[in-house]
């Protein structure tokens, strides 16, 4: 139900922008796992856009936003740096309940969309 787009490689300092398209979903956010690391909570928006979370490492550098006619969640990206590296998951439900940062508050997820930042 989620399909997740907008990966490739990138040099240091450029940009990307990461697309989800999904039919009713509510909460939607953005996980990433690195090579040899844990899945991670990068960005999470509600229905209606108004409220957004970013991780500490991502803030004021990515840019999360939505147009429900388009059914379609956006992740602005940029100033990557080579610690963005990773496999970016788009996630959803249909009913948040407030703990937008945990794998589990969500029971859709797309396949990944790889992300490479060359330093």
């Amino acid at each position: 139900q989620l399909q997740a787009s907008g990966g490739g490689l990138v040099q240091a300092g450029g940009s990307l922008r990461l697309s989800c398209t999904a039919s009713s979903m509510s909460f939607m956010g953005w996980f990433r796992q690195a090579p040899g690391k844990e899945r991670e909570f990068v960005a999470a928006i509600s229905w209606s856009g108004r409220r957004t979370y970013y991780s500490d490492s991502v803030k004021g550098r990515f840019t999360l936003s939505r147009d429900n006619a388009k059914n379609t969640m956006y992740l602005q990206m940029n100033s990557l740096k080579p610690e963005d590296t990773a496999v970016y998951y788009c996630a959803a439900n249909t009913r948040y309940s407030g703990s937008y940062g945990y794998q589990a508050e969500y029971d859709y997820w797309g396949q990944g969309t790889l992300v490479t930042v060359s330093s």
